[in-house]
């Protein structure tokens, strides 16, 4: 901690004229882009410098300062608030999946504070209506317990990212009812139906899912050098959490994946012939390696059959296939099979999972 905040203080004597919360974002942007600090490591430094000021420099306010409009660095509406916010989601590596998500949490609730106050709608961002709205999600909306902690977490982190606001203890807040439920499992005679009724590129898929346990994203990330021949072995990179880790591959799919590897070779040999072939590369990888992203070994192993603009970047790549077009052919799948259960690509991981870990306790 104090090595962070050290850090810190070394950092600000640059930006004299500005307070310590308008000064944490540029220290983190600081780290994140000296390329050698991994994420981490860039959310202990906020979390030391935040917990400095907070706890052992605490200041006191009015009850007048308590319940006046929050404001940060100059933002003033809501539109400034949400695009601060976004700016915080990806200085910290936050996925774009996950960025879309509290963003949407994040309108509703704003959405929320205009119909409980006289504001105008671009100027209304107060934390005062947390409790209520989460309250509301419960018996209003009728929310499942994981939906209603998925939009206290988008607060959490919107009030703590823009306004330098911890939200404190709600444990008294109304909560939707958690609830026990047992996972779909496909027998093995379904399991082996449902397989013979893939084909192509969404088959390979499947079976690889099915058979070395992946998820649905961490398969459709998978990149060419992820796929280990000689120790036969699927590599994952950042799974859930963050964390790498490698499972079985199945001999059965090697010659399928040995012919998926070539076609992907060929999709990449002519979109360089057209003057593409770049592929995303997380974190910094572009700047410690900036040849890496047109090399074979980084293509993505299921790509896309077109290619598309980098909504960050603005550059034209050829990204990985989308899991709704996996959960698609599932669901042609089951039909054709004849089986008939609520399943979804996941419950092949489910399956793998009933087989392989003691006492058939099975993970989400």
């Amino acid at each position: 901690m104090v090595h962070w905040i050290r850090k810190f203080f070394e950092f600000r004597v640059h930006l004299p004229n500005m307070s310590w919360h308008e000064q944490l974002p540029l220290y983190l942007k600081n780290l994140s882009d000296f390329g050698t600090y991994q994420d981490w490591q860039i959310r202990q430094a906020d979390q030391a410098v935040r917990l400095y000021f907070s706890n052992f420099l605490m200041s006191t306010s009015s009850p007048e300062q308590q319940n006046a409009p929050l404001t940060a660095g100059g933002i003033s509406t809501q539109q400034e608030a949400l695009q601060h916010f976004r700016e915080g989601l990806r200085l910290r590596n936050y996925a774009v999946r996950t960025e879309k998500t509290y963003i949407g949490w994040v309108r509703r609730y704003l959405d929320y504070c205009t119909t409980r106050t006289s504001a105008n709608n671009e100027t209304a961002c107060t934390s005062h209506y947390i409790r209520d709205f989460l309250a509301f999600l419960a018996i209003k909306r009728n929310v499942s317990a994981s939906t209603q902690n998925l939009a206290f977490n988008s607060l959490l982190m919107f009030f703590r990212f823009v306004f330098n606001e911890d939200l404190g203890d709600l444990k008294n807040t109304v909560r939707a009812k958690t609830s026990q439920r047992l996972p779909v499992l496909f027998s093995v005679k379904e399991t082996g139906k449902l397989l013979l009724n893939t084909e192509g590129t969404s088959g390979l898929m499947l079976k690889l899912i099915y058979g070395g346990g992946l998820r649905v994203n961490e398969c459709c990330r998978l990149r060419i050098k992820d796929i280990d021949f000689a120790q036969q072995l699927v590599f994952v990179r950042e799974g859930k959490g963050g964390k790498d880790r490698s499972t079985l591959l199945p001999a059965s799919l090697n010659k399928e994946l040995q012919e998926q590897i070539t076609k992907v070779l060929v999709l990449h040999d002519r979109d360089l012939a057209d003057g593409y072939g770049s592929v995303w590369l997380p974190k910094s990888l572009n700047r410690k390696y900036p040849a890496a992203s047109l090399q074979k070994a980084w293509q993505y192993l299921f790509p896309s059959g077109k290619r598309s603009l980098d909504p960050r970047t603005n550059i034209v790549r050829r990204h990985h296939v989308i899991d709704s077009a996996l959960q698609r052919a599932i669901k042609v799948a089951l039909s054709k099979a004849g089986i008939h259960k609520h399943a979804s690509v996941h419950t092949l991981r489910h399956y793998a999972e009933f087989l392989t870990m003691p006492s058939n306790q099975i993970s989400p």
